[in-house]
């Protein structure tokens, strides 16, 4: 069985940035990543790739999947 999707987990305050507002938005870009692993791997993401949407520091639970 091949697996054509990757999927991925981002993490983000929500008082920074929540999940309501991404819905809001239908879509994102994340900028001002510092930490080169992480920012390797957002420009690894694909379209139909599989999203989890974390919310850090307050609630710590996957808010949606994207």
């Amino acid at each position: 069985m091949e697996i054509k999707n990757s999927f991925w987990l981002v993490k983000q305050e929500p008082s920074k940035y929540s999940w309501e507002t991404f819905l809001k938005d239908g879509e994102t870009y994340w900028d001002g990543v510092r930490n080169y692993q992480a920012r390797n791997n957002l420009q690894s993401m694909k379209k139909g790739d599989l999203v989890f949407f974390y919310h850090s520091v307050i609630g710590k639970e996957i808010k949606g999947i994207a």
